[in-house]
């Protein structure tokens, strides 16, 4: 009586099948990668878009993955009259762990082109501050000449003010500890007037405030305001936040960190 043969086991073509699905994977996002990268290379606008307040000598952008692909030599050398990009704040990190994806590119890639970056943490009101704080300290290397870390603080997320406002000082404590420089508190006017107020009055503010020709209308001293989201700059496809810095070029340089 004749064996019947085993049929050979094709379990090693799953591992064969995966990798080319892989490389096929890897490949078309390179490609896709490419394609938008070109398609900021060639993002180019005859004017900012925006009516920008008067009296400001430096101007500045800030950006996170919601920009997509930067290309960023061409938003160095935008010109428009006396006004060019002098300053860009880059979204780092939000909550507990999470990174912007497009973080450790723009981070690298302006420094790069010769814009002055600061990089900024979103705040979750609902979590640790100290533990936000760590996630932004690992991913951040501060260097000389860069701006200093923001935080940015635009929701309760249910939250007892008092609870948010403990939570907002452990993450401004470690991180003033960790590079030697007071955080800047970013906030939109209406909410700082409202939940953080004279408590944080210590702290360099970049404010937020549309619809105003002149300044933001806030009762304390400010140092950087957001008076736009809807500009249009060279390299960049889609719209983004334009903000002034409250004071002249030496000024500005002077709160770079050495």
């Amino acid at each position: 009586m004749k064996r019947k043969k085993k049929k050979k086991s094709k379990w090693w073509l799953i591992p064969v099948i995966i990798f080319f699905l892989l490389c096929f994977y890897i490949a078309g996002m390179y490609w896709w990668q490419q394609q938008q990268e070109e398609k900021a290379k060639f993002a180019m606008y005859p004017g900012y878009g925006i009516q920008l307040p008067l009296g400001y000598q430096v101007h500045g952008i800030d950006v996170s993955f919601y920009q997509d692909f930067i290309y960023w030599p061409a938003v160095k050398k935008m010109q428009e009259q006396d006004v060019k990009i002098s300053f860009a704040f880059i979204k780092a990190t939000e909550g507990l762990s999470n990174t912007d994806k497009q973080f450790k590119r723009n981070w690298q890639l302006a420094k790069q082109a010769g814009i002055p970056r600061g990089a900024y943490h979103f705040f979750i009101a609902t979590k640790d501050g100290k533990a936000q704080a760590n996630n932004f300290i690992k991913n951040i290397n501060l260097e000389r000449g860069d701006l200093p870390p923001v935080l940015d603080i635009e929701q309760l997320y249910g939250v007892a003010p008092q609870l948010m406002r403990q939570r907002i000082t452990e993450w401004l404590q470690i991180v003033e500890k960790t590079y030697h420089v007071k955080p800047i508190i970013y906030s939109n006017a209406d909410f700082y007037s409202r939940y953080l107020g004279d408590a944080f009055n210590a702290y360099p503010l970049w404010v937020a405030h549309y619809f105003e020709s002149d300044r933001p209308r806030v009762t304390r001293d400010w140092l950087f305001w957001q008076h736009s989201s809807n500009g249009k700059v060279n390299g960049i496809t889609a719209h983004v936040d334009f903000n002034v810095f409250n004071g002249d070029t030496a000024q500005f340089k002077e709160i770079l960190l050495p």
